[in-house]
């Protein structure tokens, strides 16, 4: 039986920064053979042929190239990218301080972080790439695409399918991300309704 056209959701590989470090839009590498193993793994599963889109920052650029897809079906997207936590980026959390982030998740969608970008606005653009995806990645549902993203933009492309335009609270932003280098995989028929009611 075949299996219908999905939104492949493959998340980078573990980035080389300290722990305990906010690095949403912070520009680091992933551990190369990290990347590597995430990419032939995928690979076994990787529909043929796929249109890939990917963060620009170099850990998911850095997956994107390792999947080994032709050139013209791979494209760097803006939009992908984690969120941008303005001031706070490459910062350690508790450097941060519990105040700040307190005061940030009693308003988790409208304020931005470190003055960088709130959940509203991320929201908006991954719902846009989304669109972007199902209508002409995709053409409505018909062919596999890949995102190679991060976990704040697995998060928003979930809560977008199943919450549609809600605005979450702190208590709601719960929904599952995969692992460095793991994959969610998301089926376009299933989510056809949706997608329609997004746009």
């Amino acid at each position: 039986m075949t299996r219908p056209p999905q939104l492949w959701l493959l998340r980078h590989a573990q980035p080389l920064v300290a722990p305990g470090v906010c690095y949403g839009q912070l520009d680091v590498p992933a551990e190369p053979s990290q990347t590597l193993h995430a990419a032939l793994r995928f690979a076994r599963s990787l529909p043929h042929p796929a249109l890939v889109r990917h963060s620009p920052l170099q850990r998911c650029a850095q997956l994107a190239q390792a999947l080994e897809v032709p050139t013209g079906q791979v494209h760097a997207d803006p939009r992908l990218q984690e969120m941008h936590f303005g001031t706070w980026e490459g910062q350690a959390w508790s450097a941060i301080g519990k105040t700040a982030v307190d005061a940030w998740s009693q308003d988790l969608y409208g304020s931005a972080p470190g003055g960088g970008e709130s959940l509203a606005a991320m929201l908006q653009r991954v719902q846009e790439a989304l669109l972007d995806s199902w209508r002409h990645d995709s053409l409505h549902g018909t062919r596999d695409v890949v995102w190679v993203t991060h976990a704040g933009v697995v998060r928003c492309v979930l809560w977008l399918l199943r919450y549609g335009h809600a605005q979450p609270a702190a208590r709601d932003w719960t929904l599952p991300a995969p692992a460095f280098g793991q994959c969610t995989a998301i089926s376009w028929q299933t989510h056809t309704a949706a997608l329609q009611a997004l746009a």
